[in-house]
């Protein structure tokens, strides 16, 4: 308490004390906070006297109905608040040199392969992070950036992002992007019995043109990267609706003769393969197919922690090894799975 020279501290506040500090500051109340925190009354009563005893300064006015801050409580609660997040940190960061990293990571996924990767994503989450809890969002690629920018996920799963001082970016693999139509009934009972089908014929972009497309709205990127690839060409695609769901553009491609420009891992995976029909896109001679880019992007203003450190390398793996076309892996996914960085220092 009190002993020394007056104006002279000689003793450190105690993290216990602003531990139930903040907790009476919270609640309202010594008797909640009491309760809550497990403690008989008086001392918790005891030891805040002693923080305030230490500080000279009142923290709370206390009347019939609980307790409210004073000027001083109210300055005090915001430091104490970062004090025990500080120290929570700590604790944790010392939990994960010890072992296993823990903690909450949230990641966002396009609606395109957020069916083919939440299941497989949660084993290999369940197996690497037994103590981390992982939640999942799904958004276009520019949602997902927003969400990162304002820390609403911790990192994204995003079609040809552009480069930013905001983001780190690291490539995973070029998907390729097809034309997909609805198959007419009798190939659809061969491929459902599991007939080998003939390779679907490419489509040239100005056969792809004269046709009525379902496509997601701009700024999606399968939109922006198919516009500007018509354009280039002197085309521009025939929008027949726009739709920004994956399952709603199947199911509408299903009943009328509408055609959608996605990548195969939309239709991967159940009866829904046998359905569809899917056509590569010829851009010419010596060319490469139409692909867009899928990246992994974590924030470059926000501290990065073990967690973190230690999912996007097994989120890229899992990447490549889902999306990559099943027949022969594509040289990005290729490169990407020989050329996975560890953790960023």
């Amino acid at each position: 308490g009190m002993a020394g020279r007056p104006g002279r501290h000689n003793r450190a506040m105690d993290f216990k004390q602003i531990e139930y500090f903040v907790q009476v500051a919270e609640l309202g109340s010594f008797t909640r906070a009491a309760s809550v925190l497990r403690v008989a009354q008086p001392a918790l009563s005891r030891q805040v006297r002693a923080l305030e005893v230490d500080l000279r300064q009142t923290l709370f006015d206390r009347n019939g109905r609980g307790v409210t801050l004073t000027e001083a409580g109210k300055r005090l609660l915001a430091h104490g608040r970062g004090i025990l997040q500080q120290v929570q940190r700590a604790r944790q960061d010392l939990e994960d040199q010890r072992g296993a990293a823990s903690g909450l990571l949230s990641i966002g996924l396009p609606p395109s392969i957020g069916r083919t990767l939440t299941a497989p994503l949660v084993d290999v989450f369940r197996t690497h992070f037994p103590k981390a809890t992982l939640t999942m969002m799904e958004g276009l690629s520019t949602t997902n950036l927003e969400w990162l920018a304002s820390g609403r996920i911790d990192c994204a799963v995003v079609y040809n992002a552009t480069p930013s001082a905001a983001f780190d970016l690291q490539p995973v693999l070029d998907e390729q992007l097809f034309l997909l139509s609805a198959r007419p009934p009798a190939s659809r009972a061969r491929a459902a019995a599991g007939a080998a089908q003939p390779l679907a014929k490419g489509i040239t972009l100005a056969e792809l043109a004269a046709l009525e497309l379902v496509i997601p709205s701009r700024p999606h990127t399968i939109r922006m990267k198919l516009e500007t690839t018509l354009a280039e060409a002197g085309f521009k695609p025939r929008v027949a609706l726009e739709i920004d769901s994956v399952p709603a553009m199947l199911d509408l491609l299903q009943r009328h003769p509408l055609h959608a420009v996605l990548s195969l891992n939309a239709i991967r995976g159940g009866e829904r393969e046998a359905a569809f029909l899917a056509r590569p896109i010829l851009l010419g001679a010596g060319r490469p197919a139409l692909t867009t880019s899928l990246w992994i992007a974590t924030s470059s203003q926000r501290p990065r922690w073990p967690l973190l450190d230690q999912a996007v390398p097994l989120l890229a793996a899992l990447l490549a090894d889902r999306l990559a076309a099943p027949a022969a892996p594509t040289t990005a996914a290729r490169r990407a799975a020989g050329r996975m960085p560890g953790p960023q220092v």
